[in-house]
């Protein structure tokens, strides 16, 4: 097929481009190539996937001649857009970034699709859209009124805005709300990769809540094998004859739904640390501190709807993830093990 992948330069939409191309998919990415963290990290990402045969164009989401010209080129029969602007904290500093690309360019994808429908677009939401809910595990049905950080904020609101479209304009469109994915060639935002470079360095890190959270932690690999899987499951309006959704997730009007992408396992936070200290052969130094704002304390994502779509079964447990990653992640920045 041919796959328009938005955020391409990032983690997920890297290793997702990375295996659309060996799948023999004629795959065309698209990323600003922004600042927010180390740009390097993003270039190298790039390298490998043009090495690869993967053309990518270097523009912003705002910049709609940009954005129409990689479509129309593109002609996509499937888009995944997964560019954003990502984290949690860094929204409480500067809430703009989040404005122009979580909700300026996604209308901008939006109308693109809507004037060129593809046969299927998905797109990034998150976890994070579950805020306040405290009802564990997180499933597509439970409410997500209480966002508790402006990124959150957005993405819920991308969540309404994909589902206007496809209700108005019949566009099959599938959100997917990941959680806290990780794995090599990741973000150094997260607190694995920052955890890493610290405890390498001989810095303590810091541990919010004084260690008492728990997370979903999801191997990228397996959230890869989830995406391409939905890329050919495309959704349609199905409800009971009470007017509700007949599956969790759907829409009872619009071909939209949303889908957890998680490992439908939580793991303690100490224990994710003593994984990364065995695998990196080092033992952390730990500044406990209490929380922060725009975090929760748990997270923990229902699968249930993903299994029944797609028979997904999750393959990388924590304690394998986080060692792939520290292989990586020594090789990467030339360490010695």
């Amino acid at each position: 097929m041919r796959v328009l992948v938005t955020g391409t330069a990032g983690f997920i939409g890297f290793h997702l481009a990375n295996r659309l191309k060996s799948d023999g998919h004629q795959v065309t990415g698209f990323d600003n190539m922004s600042p927010y963290y180390d740009v390097a990290l993003k270039q190298a990402r790039l390298a490998k996937l043009r090495d690869a045969g993967v053309p990518v164009v270097e523009a912003d989401l705002c910049d709609t001649a940009a954005l129409k010209e990689v479509w129309q080129k593109a002609n996509p029969e499937v888009v995944v857009h997964l560019a954003a602007q990502a984290g949690v904290r860094y929204s409480l500093d500067n809430p703009q970034a989040y404005v122009d690309s979580n909700l300026i360019g996604f209308s901008n994808m939006l109308e693109l699709a809507r004037a060129t429908p593809p046969k299927h677009f998905l797109y990034a939401s998150t976890s994070s859209v579950y805020g306040a809910n405290t009802t564990l595990p997180w499933s597509e049905s439970h409410p997500v009124e209480h966002p508790v950080s402006f990124y959150a904020a957005t993405k819920k609101s991308n969540e309404m805005m994909a589902h206007s479209y496809s209700d108005l304009f019949r566009l099959p469109i599938t959100g997917m709300r990941f959680f806290t994915v990780y794995g090599e060639w990741g973000r150094p935002d997260m607190a694995f990769f920052k955890f890493a470079d610290a405890m390498l360095k001989g810095e303590p890190i810091e541990v919010y809540n004084h260690g008492k959270m728990t997370r979903d932690f999801t191997y990228v690999s397996d959230v890869v094998d989830a995406v391409v899987e939905l890329m050919a499951t495309t959704p349609e309006p199905v409800k009971t004859a009470d007017g509700q959704p007949a599956r969790l997730g759907a829409s009872p009007v619009a071909p939209h739904r949303l889908v957890n992408i998680a490992s439908g396992t939580r793991v303690e936070l100490m224990h994710y640390i003593g994984c990364l200290e065995n695998s990196l052969g080092v033992k952390a130094q730990i500044n406990y501190t209490g929380m922060v704002p725009g975090d929760v304390r748990d997270t923990w994502g229902d699968v249930s709807v993903l299994s029944d779509l797609i028979g997904y079964k999750p393959k990388v447990n924590v304690e394998h993830g986080i060692d792939r990653f520290a292989r990586w992640y020594r090789d990467y920045y030339g360490l010695e093990t």
